[in-house]
């Protein structure tokens, strides 16, 4: 017997690549300005956001009522979010092909509209690679989720020439870009910028889904008032319109690319921790502030990728 929830029919149609999330009106194609609740950890008694003591349900009201218009989250946060009127994505990791198909009926119960998944370890062979690709590709289809493989340190992805190569023998894979891994972790600013986003392209035109954080050329999370992030939101801000172009061109009715800021806290190594007036650590600004920020930022981007598909159209 099918289950009742038509999206968990298996679909033998075939497909060319992972689709676009939808929501299913004709609206012109947009950005959905989301957070991902890992923004939201272990916010400080100082933070202007909501805090791990006010319990899930407080802090997403928080974030409905600062703007968000979705969130990324696990399926316990997704329903309450719905109850208010937030649609979520999920995420996960897999590491052997056969771990994937076992996560996607929950996530489809809980109603994500979309997953981000970090895939493997980074150690696999082109053989191993190309298998993950294929089965995410296949998965998504079959269960009609757009899945999105995350630019990300430890996994397949970690190398962007890597990452590039198999984008070419796998054109129906689409990202979730956290570009933070590759700005810091690979030294984008170390010779020539122009080049290095020029080889990018396959990568940006397949980006249906972002992580905003931004780091310098030695830390992966820094603040933007820092003095070091002027120039490297330059090419952050270049990198989110390249991308954000590359869904427009080829983006239909209802079609939207999710934002998400997802700045982490210092527990986890991500979010740095200063000497405070008193020589207690305390995390160097105000994660809940600087998402607002990043959002205010794409926004922006997005603007400057309509506007370059415009002029790229009347030629």
């Amino acid at each position: 017997m099918l289950p009742l929830d038509p999206r968990l029919w298996p679909d033998t149609t075939p497909t060319t690549m992972i689709q676009n999330t939808n929501d299913g009106t004709i609206a012109s194609p947009y950005l959905r300005t989301d957070f991902n609740m890992g923004n939201a950890w272990e916010l400080p008694a100082w933070s202007k956001g909501p805090k791990d003591a006010d319990g899930p349900a407080a802090k997403l009201q928080a974030i409905k009522a600062a703007g968000y218009r979705g969130i990324q989250g696990s399926p316990e946060e997704a329903v309450i979010a719905k109850s208010i009127g937030l649609p979520s994505t999920g995420g996960a990791r897999f590491n052997k092909p056969e771990e994937l198909e076992p996560m996607i009926e929950p996530w489809l119960k809980a109603g994500y509209q979309a997953a981000t998944l970090h895939v493997g370890w980074g150690h696999e062979d082109d053989a191993t690679v190309d298998r993950l690709v294929d089965t995410t590709v296949r998965m998504s289809a079959k269960y009609k989720l757009p899945l999105y493989i995350e630019t990300h340190r430890a996994t397949i992805t970690q190398d962007t020439w890597r990452t590039v190569q198999f984008t070419k023998r796998n054109p129906e894979v689409r990202f979730n870009a956290d570009f933070s891994h590759w700005y810091t972790g690979l030294e984008m600013w170390y010779g020539d910028l122009n080049e290095k986003l020029d080889f990018l392209a396959p990568v940006f035109e397949r980006v249906r889904f972002l992580h905003a954080r931004c780091g310098n050329s030695s830390h992966i999370q820094v603040p933007l008032a820092d003095p070091s992030m002027k120039a490297a939101m330059e090419t952050f801000r270049e990198m989110w319109t390249r991308s954000m172009a590359g869904f427009l061109r080829t983006a239909k009715p209802g079609d939207f690319i999710s934002f998400n800021p997802e700045l982490l806290p210092a527990s986890i190594n991500y979010a740095r921790n200063i000497s405070g007036p008193d020589g207690a650590l305390r995390e160097e600004s105000d994660r809940w502030t600087e998402a607002l920020q990043l959002t205010a930022v794409a926004k922006e981007c997005f603007t400057a990728a309509q506007q370059r598909v415009a002029a790229a159209a009347k030629g």
